[in-house]
């Protein structure tokens, strides 16, 4: 094989590998990720984005964890809803500090695949809260 073939194969066996690759990853998303909240009452509430980065819509739930990822008592609004393609929408969580001066939470947003569809995955995306009652 003479130097110019071996260049041109390599030239397009590269081309191949770039080719190959996926152009673009998408991925659930919520922003924020992680937040301090202060707060003077009983309780304290967080504002998220969960993200649709798909061309297509899903089934969304948000749930609230605490940082063991045990299901805790919060009030999610709205807690289950159907996103649009490439579309956030604002869920607020309010979260009890239930005695407690500090409390560590994980609020997750969790796609849920449609009835009938092929697919039975269900995607979760975590963000780590800190709330913090001040006296």
């Amino acid at each position: 094989m003479t130097y110019l073939n071996t260049t041109k194969l390599s030239i397009f066996a590269g081309s191949l590998v770039l080719m190959l690759l996926p152009s673009q990853a998408a991925a659930q998303s919520m922003s924020p990720m992680r937040a301090k909240v202060d707060s003077f009452t009983d309780s304290f509430a967080v504002r998220v984005y969960p993200a649709n980065p798909y061309k297509h819509r899903i089934r969304i739930e948000v749930k609230v964890y605490d940082q063991d990822f045990r299901p805790i008592r919060a009030r999610v609004t709205p807690a289950q809803f159907t996103l649009g393609a490439r579309f956030a929408r604002p869920v607020t969580v309010v979260v009890p500090f239930e005695g407690q001066q500090n409390r560590k939470v994980r609020i997750c947003t969790e796609a849920i695949p449609f009835p009938g569809q092929s697919t039975k995955i269900k995607a979760q995306i975590c963000g780590k809260f800190l709330g913090q009652r001040l006296q």
